[in-house]
C-alpha cells in the first residue's frame, strides 16, 4: 500500500519539473533564438529571473519537508494531521510560486511563505510527538 505522504511529495516534484519547463521556455529566445520579438528581444526577459529564483527556492525549505515525510514514512507513522499538513505545504508552495513568478510583491510572498513554514514545522511536531509517544520512528 502506498503511504499517503508520497502523493504530496510527488506533487512537489511535479511543481519543480513544471518550473524547469517554464525556465527552458523563458530562456529559449535568448539561448536558441526561438520566440524572439521582431527586434530580437526576449519577451520573457522580466519573468525569467523570477522563475529561476523560484526554482532555486524549491531546494531550500522543502528539504525539511522531504526529511520529515521520509522519516514519517520510514517510521510507519500514519497520521491524518501529517497528510493535511503535507498538502497544506503543497498548496502554499503553489501559491508562493505564483506570487514570486507573476508579481513583485515581496510582502505577499513572505506572508504566503508562512503557510509553507508552518506546515513543515507542523510535520516535524507530528514526527517528534510520534517519537516521544513511542512510535517506531
Amino acid at each position: 500500500m502506498t503511504h499517503p505522504l508520497l502523493l504530496p511529495m510527488a506533487a512537489h516534484v511535479a511543481l519543480a519539473a513544471l518550473l524547469y519547463v517554464l525556465l527552458t521556455v523563458a530562456r529559449a529566445p535568448k539561448i536558441w533564438g526561438i520566440g524572439q520579438r521582431a527586434d530580437g528581444s526576449n519577451p520573457w526577459a522580466t519573468i525569467e529571473p523570477r522563475i529561476s529564483a523560484n526554482l532555486s527556492n524549491q531546494f531550500e525549505w522543502p528539504l525539511f519537508f522531504y526529511a520529515a515525510c521520509l522519516l514519517l514514512i520510514q517510521g510507519q507513522v500514519d497520521s491524518a494531521v501529517a497528510v493535511l499538513l503535507a498538502w497544506g505545504f503543497i498548496a502554499g508552495r503553489l501559491i508562493h510560486s505564483g506570487v514570486q513568478v507573476f508579481t513583485g510583491n515581496i510582502r505577499l510572498r513572505g506572508l504566503v511563505f508562512t503557510i509553507n513554514f508552518l506546515a513543515v514545522l507542523g510535520l516535524w511536531a507530528v514526527l517528534l510527538q510520534a517519537q516521544l509517544a513511542g512510535s517506531a520512528v
